[in-house]
């Protein structure tokens, strides 16, 4: 990156940490799938308020798709990266690589 260069512009919505993990967490399940939210919970160690605050906004950006539905009588929700998730998770990273390979290197 020159000197001139602006650095590569941050996801605001996926670079909150909690939201960051979240994502990462989806993205590592295959395309299509999804996980149930108290699996999701417990895999990040967050309370169910605090992500579900988080969901809602990466819901709200289009990268989560969230599914309520019962098993037998028992209400379950389901969570899912988008595929604009996906692409929006993909550029993240790459924005982040970009800016620690230059880390440091300017002279």
């Amino acid at each position: 990156m020159s000197a001139d260069e602006a650095p590569p512009e941050l996801d605001p919505v996926i670079h909150a940490q909690a939201r960051l993990r979240v994502v990462a967490a989806l993205n590592m399940l295959g395309e299509g799938n999804e996980m149930a939210f108290p699996a999701l919970k417990d895999l990040l160690g967050m309370t169910a308020g605090n992500l579900s605050v988080h969901l809602s906004k990466l819901e709200d950006a289009g990268y989560v798709e969230i599914t309520k539905t019962h098993k037998g009588r028992t209400p379950v929700t389901y969570v899912a990266l988008t595929k604009r998730g996906r692409l929006a998770f993909e550029d993240y990273t790459k924005a982040i690589r970009a800016l620690l390979d230059n880390a440091g290197g300017m002279s």
